[in-house]
């Protein structure tokens, strides 16, 4: 039975068009870009694009550990005190080490344990979503004060710095050009594209997303996808905390506090279903590098910071106009030739 109903479900997922979408994002990215190279010319310069190429991964891979989540129809509002309180587990084991001194062993165990660390917090969060029944929203949020208190406990409110130098290389390396955080990205984002679209979890992500009740009736196991879903999730927000780790030589429980809302919009701004059941990993990509492109442009042309959370956030409720007028043309089209 499981195997007669999932094909023609599978097909009715992919049956919304993906060109049209990302057309319309990168003829968005476009004009940004053409707008900013006219407005400073110092936008399209390789200095400028290296800097976008190093801030972009920290919010990318929060990103898309808040992207399977909202898949499912949730939510994970502790995406970026899982990444801090994972690069305090490596800071901490460094520092058992030798901190400055600690050797590549060290380094490695403290990613492991920091891998694991995040593993678990996700674990937790969809363990209590997935067989209590508790909302995504109330459960992360829960997740999101319990950690900030823990992270500033153990660190008395302050940071944890002085890491090997090999560190840097994670932080601020560049290969063939490119910056190493740029490629930790890309293999990332590439390998949850393949997991989302090409493997039997993604179709149950998206399958219980659309309609938990109906992944059970089809024979999927639901419950433990929400908890891989959010496991998984924490797997990715502990390695932008090691990125971050190393991008700011330091560890703090507040560090990205203002990234957390900047990742709800660049999945809605890639056409992501806030209600879940639909969403692909390429738009996103492409709504980061358009936010990216629009802080960056803002910042070149002068405008104060406040201005580009602003803007930020404008483009938010833009986003929804847009998503909500193209949801009623489809209904009408779809239905009201047959009134």
């Amino acid at each position: 039975m499981s195997r007669s109903y999932r094909l023609p479900v599978q097909k009715g997922i992919r049956i919304r068009p993906a060109t049209g979408e990302n057309l319309s994002l990168l003829t968005l990215l476009a004009v940004l870009v053409v707008v900013f190279s006219i407005a400073s010319p110092r936008f399209l310069t390789g200095a400028n694009l290296g800097s976008m190429g190093f801030q972009m991964p920290l919010l990318g891979l929060l990103t898309l550990a808040m992207l399977a989540p909202i898949l499912s129809g949730g939510l994970n509002l502790a995406i970026v005190y899982t990444a801090n309180i994972s690069g305090l587990t490596l800071a901490w084991t460094l520092m058992q080490f030798g901190g400055a001194e600690a050797g590549i062993g060290a380094f490695m165990l403290g990613c492991v344990l920091a891998l694991v660390v995040g593993a678990l917090a996700g674990a937790a969060m969809g363990g209590v979503v997935a067989y209590v029944g508790a909302h995504p929203i109330l459960v992360s949020l829960a997740m999101m004060i319990f950690l900030r208190g823990l992270g500033e406990f153990l660190t008395r409110g302050g940071d944890i710095s002085g890491f090997p130098d090999y560190m840097r290389i994670l932080g601020h390396g560049s290969l063939v050009g490119v910056p190493v955080p740029l490629i930790i990205f890309g293999i990332v984002a590439f390998g949850w594209h393949m997991l989302l679209r090409r493997s039997p979890h993604g179709f149950s992500v998206y399958m219980t997303g659309s309609n938990m009740k109906a992944a059970e009736y089809a024979g999927l196991n639901a419950k433990r996808t929400l908890v891989l879903i959010y496991t998984l999730s924490g797997v990715l927000c502990a390695i932008a905390g090691i990125l971050m780790a190393a991008r700011f030589n330091s560890v703090r429980v507040g560090h990205g506090e203002a990234m957390l809302l900047i990742t709800v919009l660049a999945c809605f701004l890639g056409g992501v279903d806030p209600f879940g059941g639909h969403g692909r990993v390429a738009p996103v990509v492409i709504a980061l590098v358009i936010l990216q492109v629009l802080s960056s442009g803002l910042n070149l042309i002068g405008a104060n910071q406040h201005l580009s959370t602003a803007v930020w956030g404008l483009f938010l409720i833009a986003v929804m106009v847009m998503r909500s007028s193209q949801l009623r043309h489809t209904f009408f089209f779809l239905f009201g030739k047959g009134k």
